[in-house]
């Protein structure tokens, strides 16, 4: 290519947008391109691998665990370091040559591995190696209820929401809800006509129901036996507890509802029972309900082939309480979407969650007590204001500059860049528009909480935990994490909290941690993500480390190894297309053994309108090209697709392709597919350099393949390292659907000023491509979707590292146009060697040789150095790593992902283009988990190991409390008192008051048999309890004040019907739920409260009656399995 003049004004263009580096001197080897100094390479010690134990990583102290010349080419498995020679030892800092021993096979056909350079500088800091365990060493063990399934079997069926009774977890998901009994939670899975479904081969035995509209949130209703579930269809579906289906066959006989009916048009969002019993759900457009118990009474009392009439019953009698706090118009509360509801049981109020702001609610009298902000600011009424980000009209023009008449007009450069800009700007303002997911208010709450000494504490997106009073007054706030507050959960006197990274923190009662771990690799949503994982309460204690050491000790039981050949192909078509012969040739012919093919191409489209337009598309979160697709169906019919291999996915970067299709016998072992992208062109923005990643899970081990472009010309060695090192830090995999297909749409309005920048575009290229020095920037009008969303969060100052998604992977293949040359030599010198097959001096040359040789890419990394009949073309290379430390190691749970490269070479008789496609196969072993029987281990140990046996009894003690009385007599608007008292002199008492039911008193001053319980043993409405729960001090008591009021004062409605006063005398019993700070069961005593309308003397039995009926239990019940 001509070298380009440039004119002072263009010069000066260049320079508005990045200021140029000093000029470099050009040299054969280059000058690291990092911030960091590169850590001093040491030479490797000369000993045995028989001397290093296999598990010496597991006990270095920097570990970081995650959920694994001529004479360099010798044999017996010796490797040569530089001018040393050592029995195949790599000390992690260092390059290495390893040859295997003469014997070495693999596979059943028994294949020679060949030998591989392995890079220096991969036992430091992300390039080291990840250190596995067969038991987390770092994290409390978990028992795996439903062990992470492969996505791709879990289409229509994602958890969405989990509850817990007593003896069951239930679990909504997106048609229908599933229960498992806690009772069989260690069993291997359930066998369904001969066979266990699919994506659930090791889950714990489970109960299906009638498939359904997506749930969106579970509520337990225990008085009355009852699972409530709100579903994105507006309906609201009651399931009875502790139900069978009527066969054996879970798929032949789902149980199904006990009533439903239609609560809202939009998704009903949350469901809470209040203190008295009335069911409160909550909907788009600031719609909130309630749902009268004594409406849902009397539809609970029909026979199930009446549900229509019982649906009938429940839509007429709903209150809204937006029609009841709206006046002329104005309503008191936002119209934006009522997220979540919480029931302030304490002092029985319901506080409604908005994005940005709270409503506090009275449950008894419906009454609307305070509106507040989410910095705790009274608001009069609510006024949404703009979006943050949002422009008015005028704004979303693209504003092109226009030169002053006095002005000389800016030079090519500058117009380009001014047009690039634009239409950057223009696609990003409208995208953030149509989808506001560039915009999100960190202060957006998103989960809610009452803690059970009566405070609210509340999480938004920052991570920001904020803790509030009942009466909206905020009282503090921490910052533990620097993602997204998910969840929460009580247990005791500790709050889980749950976050969108994986992590579970633990904090006491004041906000300070406790302790925290990672959970999941995703979002945790309700403690469930995918999986269902359940944590002991206890946890992290003293039975963590029992379990751990017990298990670790079980690997062999359920220690599992597979075996796979992954192929790999790179090709550089320079944007041309290739015959079926030529793709049978590179791949077709070589994969009957191959059980997964990645292959990767560059250049496929590189047009500059086409580049343009790319940007523009990546922008709103679109891909893909006429091209591309053309290739993608092409390699599939060279790999006969629809009969041998299955087409799994792909992702394309401008020019860049990458692709991956799954052999149908091992299809039902892999999936989770995940793609990246990271463009490393003009200023890393535009996608005519860089690399495109695909992440997937193979015998529940994770493989990571990335097809790069690097940057071109001899001399931009730097260059090249720093690309390849900005793609290994910033890959973000993500499933590619983060932006909204409404904002994708819009990039359809901007194709007319894409095109229009064809010519400054390929100028740009241009100025890339001739190897200049400077960094050129477009802002962030071309990022990939995932890039964007991962460097527009800023972490906060000491948050934890952001771990680089590659460091984490068993496995890396790293493929593709490097662009690594020959340096000092000429090109009539190169073609002697090649003449004399002087290969060993040419590889001396070689620029990406010494770059690995001294640390400064790919480093820890390996590829093939061995003498092959075709040697590979020089810019395309395949280089890997997996999970040895050492060479040579053995496949296992500690070191699960051992591979060997078995083909490595180009195919020359391929001429459609200006590179030759190059092929590696690799063989990998690999060691994995059996669930289930890991599952069944654990429950072994649990029921048999005695110290484990211990702690659980010692989680049983209730510390001891006396109840002042068990009978109240009440007179309208008469108050009693009732004293509780702790008279342990250690622990923490926590109390909890709910009503076991009520009843009338006839005139003979007898009671019905029968007490009738209310929603979740709420009040009824004539008895206030306060405070309801709460902790009591050791040696402390606390006063309960116990207050009749009218009901008069109270709209009682039935039926949409107001209801006339009751002047019969009723009677209800109060339970007053004892437990300690952490126990697994609780005490419970009886008081019984006598309402008298009459002005005559009340007589009651001093003794409570038998409410063993009501309350399922004697008054000391076991909460039920200790996992929480």
């Amino acid at each position: 290519m001509d070298t380009l003049t440039i004119e002072g004004e263009d010069e000066a263009a260049l320079a508005s947008l990045v200021p140029a580096p000093p000029h470099r001197k050009t040299q054969s080897f280059s000058h690291q391109f990092d911030l960091k100094p590169h850590p001093q390479i040491r030479r490797s010690r000369k000993h045995s691998l028989d001397e290093i134990p296999q598990s010496a990583a597991l006990a270095a102290e920097a570990a970081v665990y995650f959920d694994s010349s001529d004479d360099e080419f010798s044999t017996g498995g010796l490797v040569v370091n530089g001018d040393n020679v050592c029995d195949g030892t790599v000390t992690g800092e260092d390059y290495a040559v390893v040859t295997p021993p003469p014997d070495a096979v693999v596979g059943e056909d028994d294949v020679k591995p060949l030998p591989e350079f392995i890079g220096a500088g991969g036992g430091a800091g992300i390039f080291k190696v990840p250190v596995r365990a067969a038991v987390h060493p770092g994290r409390p063990p978990c028992l795996e209820l439903r062990p992470h399934p492969l996505r791709e079997t879990q289409t229509g069926k994602f958890l969405r929401s989990i509850a817990c009774t007593e003896t069951q977890l239930w679990a909504g998901q997106e048609n229908g809800v599933r229960f498992w009994n806690l009772d069989d939670v260690y069993e291997p899975a359930s066998v369904i006509e001969g066979q266990v479904r699919r994506g659930d081969e090791d889950t714990s035995p489970f109960h299906e129901s009638v498939i359904t509209s997506p749930t969106l949130c579970l509520l337990a209703d225990q008085s009355n036996k009852l699972m409530w579930s709100g579903h994105k269809d507006g309906k609201i579906r009651a399931w009875k507890m502790d139900q069978r289906p009527c066969g054996s066959d879970d798929d032949l006989n789902p149980f199904k509802e006990r009533i439903s009916w239609q609560a809202h048009r939009g998704p009903v969002n949350s469901i809470v029972i209040s203190s008295y019993g009335d069911m409160w759900t909550c909907s788009e457009g600031g719609v909130i309900k309630i749902w009268p118990w004594e409406s849902l009474e009397k539809s609970l009392l029909l026979k199930p082939e009446e549900k229509h009439m019982a649906a009938l019953l429940i839509e007429r009698c709903p209150i809204d309480l937006r029609s009841q706090v709206t006046v002329n118009g104005t309503c008191s509360i936002s119209s934006s979407e009522v997220k979540y509801l919480l029931n302030d049981s304490v002092r029985a109020k319901v506080w409604a969650v908005q994005s940005l702001s709270f409503s506090i609610w009275d449950a008894r009298s419906k009454d609307l007590l305070k509106v507040l902000d989410v910095e705790g600011q009274v608001e009069c009424r609510v006024d949404m204001p703009p979006t943050h980000g949002q422009q008015s009209d005028h704004e979303m023009k693209a504003k092109l500059p226009t030169p002053s008449k006095k002005e000389k007009s800016p030079g090519f450069l500058q117009r380009s860049r001014n047009a690039i800009m634009g239409a950057a700007g223009a696609v990003r303002r409208v995208a953030t528009r149509s989808a506001g997911v560039y915009v999100e208010d960190t202060r957006k709450t998103e989960a809610i909480i009452l803690a059970v000494d009566g405070t609210i504490w509340t999480g938004n997106m920052s991570g920001l935990i904020v803790q509030w009073d009942g009466d909206g007054t905020r009282l503090r706030y921490v910052n533990h994490h620097h993602r997204a507050v998910m969840c929460f959960c009580t247990f005791g006197d500790r709050i889980y909290v749950g976050y969108a990274s994986g992590y579970i923190q633990v904090l006491d009662l004041d906000g300070d941690l406790v302790s925290s771990w990672v959970s999941h690799n995703e979002p945790v949503i309700k403690l469930a993500a995918g999986g269902v994982r359940g944590w002991y309460v206890t946890s992290p204690g003293p039975i963590d480390n029992i379990i751990r050491t017990e298990l670790s000790q079980k690997e062999t039981s359920y220690a599992r190894q597979d075996n796979v050949r992954v192929l790999i192909g790179t090709w550089n078509v320079g944007q041309g297309r290739a015959s079926h012969g030529a793709l049978m040739s590179w791949l077709g012919s070589v994969t009957s053994d191959v059980g997964v093919v990645v292959v990767g191409l560059q250049e496929v489209d590189m047009g500059a309108g086409f580049l343009a337009m790319s940007a523009a598309k990546e922008t709103v979160g679109l891909e893909g090209s006429v091209a591309g697709q053309w290739w993608i169906d092409a390699i599939g019919k060279a790999l006969d697709e629809k009969k041998t291999f299955e087409r799994m996915g792909s992702r394309q970067l401008a020019g860049l392709l990458i692709s991956l299709w799954a052999r149908k016998e091992i299809r039902t072992h892999v999936g989770d597919l995940d793609v990246a992208a990271v463009p490393c062109g003009f200023g890393r923005a535009i996608g005519n350099k860089g690399g495109v990643g695909l992440r997937i899970r193979v015998y529940d081990r994770i493989m990571c393949f990335v097809n790069c472009h690097l940057a071109a010309h001899l001399e931009a060695v730097n260059r090249r390292n720093a690309d390849f090192n900005h793609i290994f830090r910033l890959m973000v995999f993500s499933r590619g659907q983060n932006l909204s297909n409404a904002a994708a749409g819009m990039v359809l309005l901007f194709l007319f000023l894409s095109c229009s920048l064809a010519f400054s575009t390929y100028l740009f290229w241009l100025l890339y491509s001739s190897g200049l020095p400077w960094a050129l920037s477009l802002a962030a009008g071309a990022s990939t979707a995932a890039y964007t969303l991962k460097t527009t969060t800023n972490p906060s100052p000491g948050a934890e590292e952001v771990k680089s998604d590659l460091a984490a992977a068993d496995m890396i293949a790293f493929f593709g146009d490097f662009n690594y040359r020959l340096y000092g030599i000429s090109y009539d010198e190169a073609r002697d060697f090649i003449t004399q097959r002087s290969f060993d001096w040419l590889r001396e040359m070689d620029q990406l040789r010494q770059e690995m040789k001294l640390g400064k890419v790919f480093q820890g990394m390996r590829y093939d150095s061995g003498e092959k009949k075709r040697i590979p073309a020089w810019c395309d290379r395949v280089i890997y790593r997996d999970t040895q430390s050492t060479p040579f190691s053995e496949s296992n749970l500690q070191c699960p992902v051992v591979s060997s490269v078995i083909m490595y070479e180009a195919c020359m008789d391929v001429t459609e283009s200006d590179h030759k496609p190059v092929r590696c196969k690799f063989h990998a072993t690999i060691a994995h988990v059996d669930k289930s029987v890991r599952r069944r281990e654990l429950g072994k140990i649990i029921k048999s190991n005695e110290e484990i046996i211990s702690i659980f009894e010692e989680l049983k003690s209730v510390p001891e409390t006396t109840v002042s009385t068990n009978n109240i007599v009440l007179q309208s608007q008469d108050t009693g008192t009732l004293t509780i008292t702790n008279n342990s002199t250690t622990s923490k008492a926590i109390f909890t008051i709910l009503c076991g039911g009520q009843t009338i008193v006839k005139d003979d001053g007898e009671e019905e048999a029968e007490y009738n319980p209310r929603g979740s043993f709420g009040l009824p409405r004539w008895l206030e309890v306060s405070p309801a729960s709460g902790i009591i001090k050791p040696e402390e008591a606390v006063e309960v004040r116990v207050h009749h009021e009218d009901p008069h004062t109270v709209g009682e409605y039935v039926d949409g019907i107001p209801q006339s006063e009751d002047t019969r005398d009723k009677e209800a019993i109060l339970m007053v739920n004892i437990r300690g700070s952490c126990s697994t069961t609780w005490t419970s005593h009886s008081v019984k409260v006598r309402h008298c309308f009459s002005a005559g003397v009340c007589l009651i039995e001093s003794k409570p009656p038998n409410l063993t009926e009501n309350l399922d239990g004697s008054p000391r019940e076991e909460a039920g399995d200790e996992d929480l």
